[in-house]
This record gives structure tokens, sequence and C-alpha cells, in this order.
């Protein structure tokens, strides 16, 4: 049996259980690390621990772990950086050996000292849904592998998240996800997007219950989409970029313009997305931002969301250029044209994104009313 120190999410018990795949699978004592101190990862949900002198990590001391929930407890440190490392802890029977994992003090970027209540506030609810598709690949993929794969993991859990919490009118139908009965539920591709293949039965609108169907999802995040409009000048900026969906169905012109778009990251809030993307793809501070719609763009194939805005920018000569972020492999071109040129494009068939249809149609009906309010 192996004695574990847990000083960081792990300490949250129904965490701690989803990676063990169990209850009750170990001994949880209160105890201190002496000369030690967890701190947030800058700019992440998750600490790490470095040498403080005269400082003390809180924790809780794991006593009766088994081989198999070392394995997995490894499996969901292991594949980012950290290693099981001998310390001793002060527990209130004396000092006791433990292992913990530890991983380079210069790996990270140190934010303030970590608050497990804080976390437990706005982070729990996603780790645990993360964790939950993290442990489903335990003996299937490697922790290096799931590690690299842990931002769209988070990004997808935030997702289900928000689609749980989200107020939503009802169907005129009348039926909710409680009239779907759900059979079987399998991830036969996971990389950066995944798929998930479920057979179930839903009930019919004569009120039966259907045969079982098999049916498959593409399963991505929400996303933030900004067309950027200038009241004063009555100009837009759309974005042009190489898109990988015209390239795979064999579009002659795989380049699209399009509006601002981005993935919302575990914890932002939709604007606070939309702000993000516009500097980081065209440059632009946003002054505000106008609600257009959020719903599906394909739900017959597609859990993802689009919440969609119109965003007031200022947009003088020369706001255009190429930006974007290489760590992403990001190369937009973005232009500024006059409302009725972009119009026009539209009504030539040159815009081909229906997010951005949908956007320049809501300006056209708004456009009048914005410009006299500016």
């Amino acid at each position: 049996m192996t004695t574990l120190f847990f000083y960081g999410t792990l300490r949250h018990l129904p965490l701690l259980e989803t990676v063990l795949g169990r209850s009750d699978a170990c001994r949880l004592t209160p105890a201190q690390l002496p000369d030690w101190q967890a701190y947030w990862v800058k700019g992440q949900g998750y600490p790490f621990l470095t040498k403080a002198p005269g400082e003390v990590a809180e924790g809780l001391l794991a006593e009766g772990l088994s081989a198999e929930d070392v394995a997995r407890l490894d499996y969901y440190e292991g594949g980012f950086g950290y290693a099981l490392t001998p310390v001793t802890v002060q527990t209130a029977e004396g000092p006791k050996t433990a292992q913990i994992w530890l991983t380079a003090e210069d790996r990270f970027e140190r934010g303030a000292p970590f608050d497990l209540d804080a976390w437990e506030t706005r982070r729990a609810a996603i780790n645990m849904r993360a964790a939950e598709e993290m442990m489903s690949h335990f003996g299937r993929k490697s922790a290096e592998e799931v590690a690299r794969l842990y931002p769209m993991i988070e990004m997808r859990a935030y997702s289900r998240l928000l689609g749980q919490s989200e107020p939503v009118p009802d169907a005129p139908g009348g039926l909710t996800r409680d009239d779907v009965d759900s059979e079987t539920v399998a991830q036969p591709y996971v990389d950066y997007f995944a798929v998930e293949a479920h057979r179930l039965r839903f009930r019919q609108f004569d009120g039966q219950m259907g045969p079982a169907v098999n049916l498959a999802s593409f399963v991505a995040t929400d996303a933030a989409l900004v067309l950027p409009y200038d009241p004063h000048r009555d100009r837009v900026m759309l974005l042009e970029q190489f898109r990988m969906g015209p390239y795979v169905r064999g579009d002659r012109v795989p380049w699209q313009m399009e509006p601002i778009a981005g993935r919302i990251d575990a914890g932002e809030t939709p604007e606070q997305t939309a702000y993000r993307e516009a500097e980081e793809e065209a440059g632009l501070t946003l002054t505000g931002l106008r609600p257009i719609v959020r719903g599906y763009p394909t739900p017959g194939c597609s859990n993802e969301y689009f919440h969609i805005y119109l965003g007031l920018a200022d947009l003088p000569d020369g706001a255009d250029g190429v930006g974007g972020l290489d760590t992403e492999s990001e190369n937009i071109r973005s232009h500024v044209l006059s409302f009725d040129a972009a119009m026009g494009m539209l009504d030539r068939g040159e815009i081909r994104v229906i997010p951005l249809v949908t956007a320049l149609l809501w300006l056209a009906r708004h456009r009048e009313h914005l410009r006299a309010g500016a």
C-alpha cells in the first residue's frame, strides 16, 4: 500500500473519487508540508508546489492506496510533467513519510497562493467533467497524449456545463431531455475534436417512445463570434483565412470571409472571449458588444454552439492588416469595408460562412438605430 500527500485539487473528494474510479479507496487525514507552498499556475486553474521557507502547504494524507489507485493517479498527474517525490509531512500523529507530485519549480509562472475554496467555486465542476473524459482514456491512451489534448477536453467539459445551465426556450412540442433514453455511449474518435456515438430512444410526437437508433455527433465547444462595426463611418471588418472544412469538401477556394471567432476557454464568459479574440485576431479593442443570436449552426451532426455578437469598434483607414497567433497557426487578413460593399459581397454570393451572413442581416435590420445612437 502507498501513502500520498495531496496539496491541490485532489483534496476535493468528488474529484479524487472520479480519478480513482471508486469511493472509500483510502484513509484521508489532514497533514502539512513545512517549508513549501502551493501556488496557482498563472493563468491556469491548477496549482504547483514550490519551496517557501517558513510557509506551510496544507493538504491531505492518503493512506492505503493500492497499486491500481496509484497508477490511475499517476495517469492523471504524470502527463503534465509531475513526478512522485518522497517527503516528510506533519500530522496529528507525528511526522510521516509520503510521496507527492512535484514538477520543476521553473516550469510554470507563479500566480497567487492556491485557494482550494476559490477553485471549488470557480473550477471544480469543470475539472470534474474534464477528469471524467481523461480517465475514460486510462489504459487506451498515454498520459502524455491526454495531457496534450487537455485544453480541448477542458473546453468540451465547460461547453457541456454551459449547455446544462443556460436558460433556453421550451420546444413547441413540449419535449425535453427527459424524453430521451440513452442506452450506450462511446467515443470512437478523440483528438482536437471528438466524435460521440449513442444508442438511444427518444419520444415521438404521438407520445410513445421510438425504437432504439444509433446516432453520432461531432463534439466541439461553445464559441464566440463577432462582426466589428463602426457606426460613425458605417464600416465593418471581415476576416479572411484558410479553412480546413472547405478544403476537405474540395472547394476551389478554401480561404473564407468570416467574422472574428474563437472557442470559449474554460471559465471564460462568451463576452470575455469576444473581446479577447478581437484583440488576438484583428488587433481591435472593442468599445461594446450587442448580442445577435445564440444557437447551433448544424444541430443534426454537431454540438457546436455559437454566441454571435456585433462588436462596436473604431475602424479608420489603415485598421486592416494581418494578424492571428503563431501558436495557433493563424494567418488572418482583416478587411475593412463599407456596409454597402459588404452587403454587395453577400448579394453576389461571395460570403459563404453562415454566421457572417446572419450577423450582416442583423446589422442591416438594426443599422439605422445603431448609427442614430452613435
